[in-house]
């Protein structure tokens, strides 16, 4: 079975989130860190801060368009609070 992951990076040099998904997830956190992604190669490196499996590639988009809106931002942010405050 392949799965699909929505994932949320942390860039360290802006310290900005960039959500994507991927069937491949650590070949993408590869790629984005060697600044192979166009939207991300000015901002490495990423740090994974949070992602999600799902089932097929349909819900995986629909997580990751609803993780851009403003309540998926903030449904990150409390998600990983933890996290980020240390």
């Amino acid at each position: 079975m392949k799965y699909f992951y929505t994932y949320v990076l942390k860039s360290l040099k802006d310290m900005n989130y960039y959500v994507g998904y991927t069937s491949n997830i650590v070949n993408r956190i590869n790629n984005h860190n060697k600044g192979k992604v166009y939207s991300t190669k000015n901002r490495i490196p990423f740090e994974l801060v949070y992602w999600e499996g799902c089932l097929n590639q349909q819900d995986a988009t629909a997580r990751e368009k609803y993780l851009k809106t403003a309540w998926g931002k903030r449904y990150i942010k409390t998600r990983i609070k933890n996290y980020l405050t240390g």
